[in-house]
C-alpha cells in the first residue's frame, strides 16, 4: 500500500487514544484548562463515572467567537508564547485536548469573556464535526460539556471500568489537581449528588494554604503528623509537607508529586521519597507525602508523553540529593515526634474495667459489676491503700527524680520490664525500651561506620559477573558510590564486570551475582543505586536488634533515665529501624479526660 495520509478524524481518534484513556483523564485536561484560564472556581459534574456526562464550568477569562473556534483544531493554543517549548509556564501547551474529546464524543462549548458581557457564545461538535458557532446566554467563563465520551469509538468503551472505579480516578485527578491550587475552589458533583468541595483557602503564607488544603484532602490527621518541608538549592525550591515516619500507609498511594504545580508519577522522584525514609520505615510501609519541586522550565522537559504525567530533568542527581538530603533533614529535627494518631489508638485502647452502677460515697462503696466474661468465681483483687505507710519499692518500681524538664521526661516506673513511664511537665511518656535502644545501637552502628569508611572484604578470586552491555556501563558509571559503600568493581570485557571486594559486613552472607543484577536493576528502573546501601542498612539493623536490650530486662533509676537522655540526642529516636514507635505521649488533658475531669 502506497504512504497515504490519515483523514483529520482518524488523526484525533488516534490523539484521542493517548489523550484521553479514560474520563478521568478528559476531566484533568478539561480542569488543567480552567487553572490556565484564571479560574478561582471549577466545578465538575459527571455521571456514570464520566462515561455519559461530563460538565466543567469555570469562571475564567473565557473565549471569543473566534477563540472558541480555534480551540477545536489541532495543536492551536494560547499557552506556548514565542513557540518556545523550553518555556512552558502552563499546564497545558499542546493543544490536543479539546480536538481529541471532540473526536470521540458529543461536546458543547460555552464562553463568555468579561470583556463581553453581553456576548457570549456556543459550539458543537459530534464525532469529530463541528458546527458554527451560535449565540449563548452563559455567563463569564467556560463550560465544556462532554457528553457519551468514547461512542464515535466503541473498542474503547470495552476497557472502561464500572462507573464506581472511573468515580474514583476522577476524584483522584481532581483532588491531586486540588492540592497544587489552594487559592482555587473545587466542587465535584457525581450523578446529581455533591461529594467534594474545596473551599479556597486565604490564610496565612503559601505553605499554610496548603497545609489547609492538604488537610482538607488527606484529613486532619495528616496535617498534625507532618513535617513542614521548605528547602532551595541551586535555584530549584523543594516545598510541601511529608508525613511523620509512625504515620505511614501499607501502600504508595499517598504521595503525591508535583512539578511546576503540574501532578507528575516520576520514578526518580519516588525513589528520592524511598531513601529519604529509608532508615525509618519498613519495607512494607510507605510514607504519607507532598511535594512540590519548583524548576526553572529549561530544566525540566514535560513534554515527554501526552499525558504529560512524566518528566526529565536536566541535572537528575540534584533532584535526587534535594528531596533525600531534604526528607532526611526534616526526619531528623522532627526525630522524637510520633504519630497523634499513636495517642488516639492508646486512648480508645484504655477500657473501665467495670461497668454499671457508679460506686455510692453514702454508706461505702457499693458492690462492682462484674464483666459479663468473667467466670462465676471472679474475685477482683485491689492494691491494699495505706496513706500513712511508706510502700517500699523493689527497683525500677518508683524512681525519685526532682527534675522532669526534659524533652522525654524522668523515668518514674517499668512496667513488665519492658516499658519505662516518664512524667514530663504536660503529661506521661510511654516507651517501649528495647525498640528505643534498637534505634541508638544502629545509629551508633552507622555513625561508626561513617567514621571509619566501611570496611572491605577482598575476594581471593575476582567474581566475574555478565550482564547486558547497557547494564554493566550502568554500574561502571557508579563504580565510585559503590566504592564508598565498600564494593570494588572493574570492567572485565565488553559486558561483565569484575567484583574484587565486597563489604565486610556482607562478606559470606550476599550472593554477588545476584547483588550486582539487582543493583543494575534499579539503575534500569530509577536511575539510582540505593539497594546496596539499603542492605547494608539492613544488617546493621538486624545486629542493632540483637545488640539492644532485650524485653523482659529489668532496669533500674539511672539506667532508664540514661536512656532516655540517649534518645533525646540520636537522631530517628522516634521510631524504631522496622518504623515502629519507641514511644507514645498521653497529655495531662488526656490522661483527665479518661477520668472525666474534662
Amino acid at each position: 500500500m502506497r504512504i497515504r495520509q490519515l483523514p483529520e478524524i482518524l488523526v484525533n481518534q488516534i490523539a484521542a487514544g493517548e489523550v484521553i484513556e479514560r474520563p478521568a483523564a478528559a476531566v484533568k485536561e478539561l480542569v488543567e484548562n480552567s487553572i490556565d484560564a484564571g479560574a478561582t472556581s471549577v466545578e465538575i459534574e459527571i455521571r456514570e463515572g464520566g462515561k455519559s456526562l461530563i460538565r466543567v464550568s469555570d469562571n475564567g477569562i473565557g473565549m471569543t467567537r473566534a477563540e472558541l473556534v480555534a480551540c477545536l483544531d489541532r495543536h492551536a493554543t494560547s499557552k506556548l508564547p514565542g513557540d518556545d517549548l523550553d518555556n512552558i509556564v502552563t499546564l497545558g501547551f499542546r493543544g490536543e485536548a479539546l480536538p481529541s474529546i471532540g473526536a470521540v464524543s458529543r461536546l458543547i462549548i460555552s464562553s463568555r469573556t468579561k470583556e463581553t458581557p453581553s456576548e457570549a457564545w456556543s459550539i458543537k461538535v459530534e464525532g469529530g464535526k463541528k458546527s458554527d458557532p451560535a449565540p449563548s446566554s452563559h455567563p463569564s467563563g467556560t463550560r465544556i460539556e462532554v457528553r457519551d465520551l468514547f461512542y464515535a469509538t466503541p473498542a474503547r468503551l470495552k476497557f472502561m471500568k464500572g462507573d464506581q472505579a472511573e468515580y474514583t480516578a476522577v476524584k483522584d485527578t481532581i483532588t491531586r489537581i486540588a492540592m497544587a491550587f489552594p487559592l482555587v475552589e473545587f466542587r465535584l458533583i457525581n450523578n446529581g449528588i455533591q461529594s467534594l468541595h474545596l473551599p479556597a483557602t486565604a490564610q496565612g503564607d503559601f505553605l499554610d494554604q496548603r497545609q489547609d488544603r492538604l488537610s482538607a484532602i488527606l484529613g486532619d490527621d495528616f496535617g498534625i503528623n507532618c513535617l513542614r518541608i521548605n528547602a532551595v538549592r541551586d535555584g530549584v525550591t523543594l516545598t510541601g509537607y511529608a508525613g511523620l515516619p509512625t504515620y505511614n500507609r501499607g501502600t504508595s498511594q499517598y504521595q503525591y508529586l508535583f512539578v511546576n504545580g503540574r501532578p507528575v508519577r516520576d520514578k526518580l522522584m519516588t525513589a528520592g521519597v524511598r531513601v529519604g525514609y529509608m532508615d525509618v520505615l519498613a519495607r512494607d510501609r510507605h510514607a504519607v507525602i507532598a511535594l512540590f519541586l519548583d524548576i526553572e522550565s529549561q530544566d525540566v522537559d514535560i513534554n515527554v508523553h501526552p499525558a504529560k504525567s512524566e518528566v526529565r530533568f536536566r541535572d537528575a542527581a540534584m533532584i535526587r540529593g534535594l528531596i533525600i538530603g531534604t526528607l532526611q533533614h526534616a526526619i531528623h529535627a522532627g526525630a522524637r515526634q510520633t504519630s497523634t494518631v499513636l495517642t488516639g489508638a492508646t486512648l480508645n485502647a484504655v477500657r473501665p474495667v467495670y461497668s454499671g452502677t457508679a460506686p455510692s460515697y453514702g454508706g461505702g462503696l457499693a458492690e462492682p459489676t462484674y464483666p459479663s466474661y468473667a467466670p462465676q468465681n471472679y474475685t477482683p483483687t485491689f492494691a491494699p491503700i495505706a496513706p500513712t505507710a511508706r510502700a517500699e519499692s523493689h527497683p525500677g518500681a518508683l524512681i525519685e527524680q526532682d527534675n522532669n524538664d526534659y524533652p522525654l521526661g524522668a523515668a518514674r516506673a517499668q512496667l513488665h520490664e519492658n516499658y519505662i513511664i516518664a512524667q514530663t511537665p504536660d503529661g506521661m511518656i510511654i516507651v517501649d525500651q528495647h525498640a528505643a535502644h534498637e534505634r541508638l545501637v544502629y545509629e551508633r552502628f552507622k555513625a561508626q561506620m561513617a567514621a571509619g569508611g566501611i570496611p572491605r572484604q577482598g575476594l581471593l578470586v575476582p567474581e566475574i559477573v555478565t550482564l547486558e552491555d547497557t547494564q554493566a556501563a550502568g554500574l561502571l558509571k557508579h563504580a565510585g558510590l559503590f566504592a564508598s559503600l565498600g564494593l570494588d568493581i572493574e570492567p572485565f570485557g565488553h559486558n561483565a564486570i569484575a567484583v574484587r571486594a565486597v563489604p565486610a559486613i556482607l562478606s559470606g552472607r550476599a550472593n554477588v551475582q545476584t547483588l550486582l543484577r539487582n543493583l543494575a536493576d534499579e539503575l534500569s528502573e530509577s536511575g539510582t543505586a540505593s539497594k546496596l546501601e539499603e542492605k547494608i542498612n539492613a544488617l546493621l539493623s538486624t545486629m542493632a536488634c540483637h545488640g539492644s536490650i532485650r524485653s523482659g530486662r529489668r532496669l533500674n533509676a539511672d539506667e532508664m533515665n540514661a536512656l532516655l537522655r540517649e534518645m533525646e540526642t540520636t537522631p530517628n529516636s522516634g521510631q524504631c529501624n522496622h518504623g515502629r514507635p519507641t514511644s507514645i505521649k498521653l497529655t495531662l488533658k488526656d490522661i483527665e479526660r479518661l477520668f472525666g475531669r474534662t
